[in-house]
């Protein structure tokens, strides 16, 4: 999701619900932390320089259960952010603590609540990697394994 979505998203709702992966929904007494803008540098295994930026929104939990973030107070910290950091409209991307480390998670929304989305890694030069494909299997109407060769047309 991009931040003009969430923006958007956030004008036609009451109240704020982020739910997990596992289907959990975070605490209602959550804070967004920090709003920003995360530029990376890398190079990738096959030698290529590469950049990326995110809108970065940081969810954390505190004891304070009196007070909500209601979506009108999230839209002002995000045009805010808008202001100083001259945000444009990229992916969010957002930090939430679980039990043992902060995780990243994309964004969507469901209508009724936003969606932190699992995030996977993966090779960016798989081209020059070289790594081998995994091998197709058929399994038959016994239960049988049979390999397939690639182009074989079994699979």
């Amino acid at each position: 999701m991009k931040l003009l979505d969430i923006k958007n998203h956030l004008k036609k709702l009451d109240t704020i619900a982020f739910e997990l992966p596992n289907e959990e929904i975070v605490a209602s007494h959550f804070h967004v932390t920090e709003i920003g803008k995360i530029t990376k540098v890398f190079i990738d295994c096959g030698g290529k320089i590469r950049e990326e930026n995110v809108i970065s929104f940081q969810l954390w939990e505190a004891n304070d259960y009196d007070h909500r973030l209601h979506p009108e107070k999230l839209i002002s910290i995000i045009e805010l952010s808008e202001k100083q950091f001259n945000l444009d409209n990229l992916e969010i991307e957002v930090e939430y603590q679980g039990k043992e480390t902060i995780g990243k998670y994309g964004l969507d929304f469901n209508g009724t609540n936003f969606l932190l989305t699992s995030k996977k890694t993966a090779c960016l030069a798989l081209d020059a990697c070289n790594i081998p494909e995994k091998p197709k299997v058929r399994i038959t109407a016994n239960g049988v394994v049979n390999s397939c060769k690639p182009n074989s047309g079994c699979c």
